[in-house]
């Protein structure tokens, strides 16, 4: 798994729908994740840090967790099937840990609101990631195909500790 940040809320060019940001550590990766309107207002408001004067929904879950000694210890981003992200919460009470089915833009409004990390599963970010700094990405492939030209046989031999011959 790789642990992701949101790196903000963008409209669609074409579509004008909202979509949230997803960025890992390094910033190399992107994973855009399409949501509603609702959903965007939701994130933003716990981007910016804003207050409702009455708890709003993701507010209410999350008082709703403190109020039950439950603590959100993850969001996970496990699967992309037919264009749809799939996303669980991974809670804790006490000894007990559930993974509760959320959709992506519920489970992000709620991670943000209670400081919970975000991870994305591998293969979701390959399948669905976009290259933030291509520079970079073709210098970590020149570095690599380098590496791999000036290996040898013997080198395997050395690191590996196989002697070879009857031995």
């Amino acid at each position: 798994m790789i642990e992701m940040r949101v790196a903000g809320i963008a409209l669609d060019a074409v579509t004008r729908s909202p979509i949230v940001l997803l960025k890992d550590a390094s910033d190399r990766r992107a994973l855009p994740i399409y949501i509603g309107q609702e959903q965007a207002k939701a994130i933003i408001s716990a981007l910016e840090k804003q207050r409702s004067p009455r708890p709003l929904t993701h507010d209410l879950f999350v008082n709703l967790m403190e109020g039950w000694n439950m603590k959100l210890e993850r969001i996970t981003i496990h699967s992309l099937q037919d264009n749809t992200f799939y996303a669980s919460l991974g809670v804790r009470q006490g000894d007990v840990k559930r993974e509760i089915d959320a959709r992506p833009s519920d489970a992000i409004a709620i991670a943000i609101r209670t400081n919970s990390p975000i991870w994305v599963m591998e293969e979701v970010v390959a399948d669905a990631s976009i290259p933030v700094d291509r520079d970079a990405d073709e210098q970590e492939r020149r570095a690599f195909r380098e590496f791999i030209s000036n290996l040898s046989p013997k080198d395997f031999v050395h690191h590996r500790g196989f002697r070879g011959g009857d031995g």
